[in-house]
């Protein structure tokens, strides 16, 4: 593993920001001496396409929000992830706008009354597409990682889907579980 490697575990993520706190991607990358910055590239609402329908438990061409951003460590492109909300939760909030949400959207939707308790992540590897290739800067034989997470309230309901892609030999996913 070389030094460019970063280690990076979903839990700041997952907790709504304290009151004047960054979002939790600046805030990480500023502890590890770098500059973590996101272009937000589109907002609005869509039809869901298949996979996010199943994550959101909406029927597929339901509308949701999505946030498709280029997450940036030091102006180098280091991840795309695209966000998706149920319409009824983000219509007509900052979630459906290109803005940036002081805290991050966990934080927002906290304060909209949407707090995660239960979050499931899955990850693979695959190749990336000519879009992926390009929009990370990444050569022809270098791989990706996907993390489709879903975020889960008390209730048991898709508040959030994430769908990440992050070149795969810059990166190491750290899982600490909680037994018992």
């Amino acid at each position: 593993m070389s030094d460019s490697t970063w280690v990076s575990t979903s839990m700041p993520y997952l907790s709504p920001q304290g009151k004047g706190q960054s979002d939790a991607w600046a805030e990480e990358a500023a502890a590890r001496g770098g500059k973590g910055t996101q272009r937000i590239v589109h907002a609005g609402e869509i039809s869901a396409p298949d996979g996010v329908a199943a994550l959101l438990r909406v029927t597929p061409g339901d509308l949701v929000v999505v946030r498709r951003r280029i997450i940036e460590l030091d102006g180098a492109p280091c991840e795309l992830t695209d966000t998706y909300y149920p319409v009824a939760i983000a219509r007509g909030t900052p979630l459906a706008e290109t803005g940036k949400i002081r805290g991050g959207a966990v934080t927002l939707l906290a304060g909209l009354g949407h707090v995660g308790v239960r979050v499931r992540e899955d990850v693979t590897a695959r190749m990336p597409d000519a879009d992926e290739r390009t929009a990370l800067r990444l050569g022809p034989s270098e791989p990706v990682l996907r993390l489709n997470r879903v975020t889960l309230d008390a209730e048991d309901r898709p508040i959030q889907a994430d769908l990440m892609v992050m070149p795969a030999h810059r990166q190491q996913l750290r899982y600490e579980i909680r037994i018992g």
